[in-house]
């Protein structure tokens, strides 16, 4: 199967979908807060916040895992995004770092369904367009390098961030 036959474009709630693991944009202290991070702290209870505790931390780029508590998803793995400055401040390495840190450590702990939300893409800042196509890239690019993984959701929270999905997909197919 093609690398992007495993991926999926839909507006959804990434805290119901059953998958192996969510992605959460989370921020440095990984203890919740506002958008997709706090959302996921709320359905997953309050072990999420205490295993999270135990992580100290997680700088921008990086990822590390947990596991998923009161959410559908077995694990849920977090990712610092950056924020939007001006693209000149390392932003869109960092952002593809992101993604490819998420699905290094999925592979590790044999996730088969992984979902993403738009990183970087509410407070942050980061132009969804730009966005998109750094995910898409990305994801692509992994998953042409390793076979395990065997779906990946892009979970929209709007129909523009599910459009700008799409015309990423386009510029690479």
């Amino acid at each position: 199967m093609a690398a992007i036959d495993k991926l999926e474009i839909r507006i959804a709630d990434i805290t119901k979908l059953e998958v192996d693991a969510i992605v959460n944009a989370a921020n440095t202290s990984l203890l919740g807060g506002g958008g997709v991070d706090g959302a996921i702290h709320r359905v997953a209870g309050s072990q999420l916040l205490e295993e999270c505790r135990m992580l100290r931390g997680c700088k921008t780029g990086q990822a590390k895992i947990t596991k998923g508590y009161q959410l559908p998803a077995k694990f849920v793995i977090h990712t610092v995004g950056p924020v939007w400055q001006d693209s000149t401040q390392g932003e869109p390495e960092l952002l593809a770092s992101c993604y490819r840190e998420s699905l290094k450590l999925a592979t590790l702990h044999h996730v088969r369904t992984v979902a993403f939300p738009a990183i970087s893409c509410g407070i942050y800042g980061y132009p969804i367009e730009q966005a998109c196509t750094i995910a898409i890239r990305e994801t692509v690019s992994f998953l042409q390098d390793n076979g395990t993984i065997e779906k990946v959701i892009f979970a929209c929270f709007s129909p523009e961030v599910q459009t700008a999905y799409q015309t990423a997909l386009t510029t690479i197919e």
